[in-house]
């Protein structure tokens, strides 16, 4: 159940990466949603453990 959730995280922050890059945000942004969108999915493959 957790594990779905935080891969679906996963994908709404990796979306939300970019999207940013396609309105020019700025790179401390894009790279801090890629980020967490992977400690997301290294959280969901933690959990299913």
């Amino acid at each position: 159940m957790w594990s779905i959730l935080l891969m679906g995280l996963a994908g709404v922050l990796a979306g939300g990466a970019l999207s940013l890059r396609q309105q020019k945000a700025h790179r401390s942004w894009i790279v801090t949603c890629w980020i967490l969108a992977g400690m997301s999915l290294l959280a969901a493959y933690v959990v299913t453990l």
